[in-house]
């Protein structure tokens, strides 16, 4: 992948010599690289496309000071600059933020070859290709989850020789995450978004110059230099996100939380993830890390859907192993058994009771956006023709 032009565009707009630019993928899966005019906002430097995983994706405007602020505090964090590997799409935030801190590192990154997708194979060859003894890199969870999967020794010796592997984008689960520390890999969870120019929160806690608060009703407001101008010939969108309060402007995001004594942030799940069913609240979030205990379950995602008996009913989309991917009509289970949807549903229900699932639908993998988050509409439409099928 040829990121050349995309980096030189970057540092243009970095230095006040070229005007904003957005990122994205051409055909053959190089960058491409597009002019963006940003009246209304100064400095802007990149438009980044949030994911659209809930609905019409929103341009998002960053700033030289955002961003400068962001790759300060993250080498505070990791304690140092060095050499980034691309293995992240360049249209999404974690992708340009590895040519951003490349670039105010004074490094030079390298990208791997995602033409024919994210493979161990191709993420090894890559990584073997780093020069620098300071090695960082940005991961999504199901990109972790694949390379420890009967990994080679070559896959574990690279990853093993990161300083720091930056896994965001989606909620990592216990398992993974236990899985990467056996492996000796260092691992940091991050939470963020495009809006706070990428990871802002690392291992649980703000990076400097990073504030958090929960809200009234819970959610998670985030605050401080790396915020967003605001998006893009949006005005109403910009104003209901960003709030200005006390002389602080906070982004206020669509996730539930909890503060510890020491400051630490516990992401619980999306504040609209609650499922009414027949007038018990359930908590979709609670669900999925429930299924996911399962032998066989790699991975879950979990929604209410539209229901005549229930006002809504709980759905599950699973990652199955054993079974092909976007074959939904089996899985395996515990001990090589293959089991449809139904199987697995009656099985939860003898768990679960009423939290269980009332519609599952197994496949090989969950179905994810370019960026590596889970696509919920994509997932949530499937459910929904399969429940209202019964």
């Amino acid at each position: 992948m040829n990121i050349e032009p995309a980096l030189r565009a970057l540092a243009a707009a970095l230095h006040g010599e070229g005007s904003a630019v957005e990122l994205s993928a051409g055909p053959d899966g190089e960058p491409v690289v597009t002019p963006v005019p940003t009246p209304g906002f100064e400095d802007a430097v990149v438009v980044v496309r949030t994911s659209g995983s809930t609905g019409t994706p929103k341009a998002t405007v960053l700033t030289v000071d955002a961003l400068a602020a962001s790759s300060m505090a993250t080498a505070f964090a990791l304690k140092g600059e060095g050499q980034w590997l691309l293995a992240l799409p360049l249209q999404y935030v974690a992708g340009v933020q590895v040519l951003v801190r490349s670039l105010f590192a004074g490094t030079r990154p390298w990208a791997m070859d995602l033409s024919g997708g994210f493979t161990a194979d191709a993420f090894t060859a890559a990584a073997l290709e780093l020069t620098d003894k300071i090695r960082f890199t940005s991961l999504v969870p199901a990109q972790l989850q694949r390379l420890l999967a009967d990994p080679s020794a070559d896959t574990l010796a690279v990853l093993r020789r990161f300083n720091g592997i930056l896994l965001g984008g989606a909620p990592a689960s216990a398992e993974l995450l236990e899985s990467a520390r056996e492996a000796g890999l260092r691992v940091v969870t991050t939470y963020g978004a495009a809006e706070t120019c990428g990871g802002c929160v690392y291992d649980g806690y703000p990076l400097e110059g990073v504030a958090v608060r929960l809200g009234d009703d819970g959610r998670i407001h985030l605050g401080g230099a790396t915020l967003a101008a605001g998006y893009l010939d949006a005005r109403l969108q910009t104003a209901e996100a960003f709030v200005e309060e006390d002389g602080s402007r906070w982004y206020r995001t669509n996730d539930l939380g909890t503060l510890g004594a020491d400051g630490r942030l516990t992401v619980l799940g999306r504040a609209d993830d609650v499922i009414i069913t027949g007038g018990v609240k359930v908590s979709a979030a609670h669900v999925q890390a429930e299924l996911e205990k399962s032998d066989g379950v790699t991975a879950a995602f979990v929604a209410g859907v539209e229901s005549a008996k229930w006002g809504q009913a709980v759905a599950a989309y699973v990652a199955v192993t054993g079974t092909a991917s976007g074959d939904a009509g089996a899985g395996a289970g515990g001990g090589g058994a293959v089991r449809d949807g139904a199987a697995w549903a009656e099985e939860w229900h003898r768990t679960l009771g009423l939290l269980a699932p009332k519609t599952v639908l197994p496949a090989g993998e969950l179905i994810m956006l370019p960026n590596g988050k889970p696509d919920r509409l994509a997932m949530i439409e499937r459910l929904n023709a399969l429940h209202q099928g019964k």
